[in-house]
Parts: C-alpha cells; structure tokens; sequence
C-alpha cells in the first residue's frame, strides 16, 4: 500500500496520473501548477482481505515559493490484484477544506515575487492581482524587520462560496471580507506555508487603493507569522497589518477610522484595547470595523512614541510572553497605562474629524 501511495505520488508530480486513477481528472486540474513536492503519509489502516481504506496526510509544496508544506488529511480507498495495490478512491478526510484543483482547472500567473492560483476566473483578473501583489511585497519587507521570504501565494477561487469552501467555514463567515490570510501560527522555519485567499466577489468591487491595501494588510500576516502565536492579540497582528498597509498613503486617522470616529466625537471612547471576539465577522459591522481601527491606532501610538523597532520587537514579545510582559519588558509601562495613553490618543486624532 506504501508503495502504491508513492507511485501515485510521483506521478502527480510528472503531471501523469494514470487515466484509470479515480482522481485523474481532478489531478490534472494541477497541470500547470508548479509542485514541487507531494507525498502521503499514511495515519492509519483498515484492511478486509484485498480491500484497504487508508487515512492519510497529504503533504506537498509549491516551487519556490514553500518553505513548509501545506498538509490535509485524505482517505483513500485502495485494491489488491496480483499482488499490486493500486487506488480506487480518493476523498477529503472529515473536516477537511476543499483543496484549489478540486474546484476546476487551476489557472497560474507568476509575478516577479507572488504566486496566484485561480479557477473559473478571467485571467486578466488574476495578472492584475500578481502585480498588485508585486506592488505590496516591498512595503511589507521595508517595514518589517523580521526574516520572511518576501513571497506570497494567493488563491482566487471563482466565487464566495468556493472561498468559504476552501477554508472550510460558512459563508456568511468571509461575505464582505476581501481576502484572508491561512497559516499556522507560532511556525517556525519549516512551518505550514500561508495562502492569501481571495473573495474574488468583494475584491472586484475594491478601488485600486483598496486592492492594494488588502494585498498588502495579508502579505503582513504572512510576513509575520513565524512571530505570531495564540499569545498574540488580534489588535496587535490586525493592527500592525494595517499600520504597514496605510504607511506612506496619506491618509489621515479620520479617514482610515471612520466608525471609531464616530463612536468617539459622542463621547463613546472604549474603554480597553479591542478583545479578540470584537474581530469575528458575521455579526456587528460596526463593532468589528471600530476593532480593527482601535488596533491600527494602537499600534501607530506605539511607533510615534517608541518607534517602529520597538513596534516590530514589541510584537515578537507579545507572542513569545503575552501582551502584559510585552508591555512591561519593551515598552517599560502596563496595559493599563497604555491604554489610558490610548483612549487620549483617540480623542486627540478623532474627536474633531469631520462627520
């Protein structure tokens, strides 16, 4: 069974999947896509005379682009005959996410640093992400100082519904949201490749600066994932992902934190950082747009007054010893001082924005 698990495997790699195999067409959605590695390792097996159902973690990389493989677990189903086992079935393992090729031939364009995978799009569409995405890539390594390999991989699936679908999460989840970014976090070098994953619906209706913006604000997640763990609140990553994608733009704190704005000129400051709960989509909208601009000045407080180093290492601190250590070792104060400082922040760039 090993062996003809890795007979197949080295087939998907040549691109020849033998046209018997049940998964050969949706194989050869991956035509164009460049592997460069793929291999099953096998989790567990239920075998009844010359029949096996395998459990199995697929594993594989893109070329130049992977430093980690990104994995998801599949069943197979496999036959003996004259002594050679040879697959008969191929399916997701329960819970996991579609992958790309199951939903449609995958289109590829190469940029001079970005990778975009998409299915059932115009193919314009797809160039015009690969430069946007060019475009990002610098202002991300400029701004931040960690070791990242100045690449991206995007996805653009043909609609909402194969973008939920892909990320293996309801649809009202990601209605709106232009992109999001998967990963594991805390990884290190070796850790489970990112994908910016495009909702090709919300993204079409983005002005050219909001294209790039979001391209930019998921390069940063991706940039930073090696120095991001669960110990790391989201008002710091989704902050300093904005701060990077708004550094250098011109827009004023009015313009870029409307709905704080608001909140703030009638006299509603919140009273503490945005919790991880305020960022969960599919609920308030006003609520989740006053987080992530709460973050995004948080983190452009931190940078004014301690500076963009200290912003970086303060982040790296946050996810290796949590927020409150991270206060006091990097920026010698407490949350709560912070926050005090924070609240007068918001007060002093937004209460007299214009309505």
């Amino acid at each position: 069974m090993r062996e003809a698990l890795d007979r197949r495997a080295a087939a998907v790699l040549r691109h020849d999947v033998p046209p018997d195999d049940p998964a050969a067409r949706t194989l050869g959605h991956l035509a164009a896509v460049p592997l460069a590695t793929w291999a099953y390792r096998v989790l567990g097996v239920d075998r009844d005379g010359p029949r096996a159902v395998v459990r199995a973690e697929l594993a594989y990389t893109l070329d130049g682009h992977d430093a980690g493989p990104v994995t998801t677990g599949r069943v197979l189903e496999l036959a003996e005959r004259d002594g050679r086992w040879r697959v008969t079935a191929d399916r997701p393992a329960d819970g996991a996410a579609a992958r790309i090729w199951e939903q449609g031939p995958v289109q590829v364009v190469r940029g001079a640093r970005a990778l975009v995978l998409g299915v059932g799009q115009d193919r314009a569409l797809l160039r015009e992400v690969a430069a946007t995405a060019d475009r990002a890539l610098p202002a991300v390594t400029a701004a931040w100082s960690g070791r990242w390999s100045g690449r991206v991989v995007v996805l653009v699936p043909g609609s909402l519904d194969a973008m939920a679908a892909l990320l293996g999460e309801p649809v009202d989840a990601y209605r709106g949201t232009a992109a999001v970014t998967t990963g594991r976090p805390g990884g290190g070098a070796g850790a489970p490749a990112d994908r910016v994953v495009v909702n090709p619906e919300a993204y079409r209706e983005l002005s050219g600066f909001g294209r790039r913006f979001v391209l930019t604000h998921e390069a940063v997640h991706v940039a930073t994932r090696t120095a991001t763990t669960a110990a790391t609140p989201l008002w710091l990553s989704e902050g300093l992902a904005d701060r990077i994608a708004y550094r250098g733009t011109g827009r004023s704190a009015a313009d870029a934190a409307p709905e704080l704005a608001r909140a703030v000129r009638a006299g509603d400051v919140p009273a503490a950082l945005p919790a991880d709960g305020d960022f969960s989509f599919g609920g308030d909208a006003g609520r989740v747009a006053r987080a992530y601009e709460g973050g995004w000045l948080a983190c452009e407080l931190i940078a004014r007054r301690w500076g963009g180093e200290r912003l970086a290492a303060f982040y790296r601190a946050a996810g290796e010893r949590g927020q409150d250590r991270a206060f006091r070792d990097v920026l010698a104060t407490d949350r709560a001082a912070f926050t005090r400082a924070w609240r007068d922040h918001l007060r002093q760039e937004l209460s007299s924005a214009p309505s």
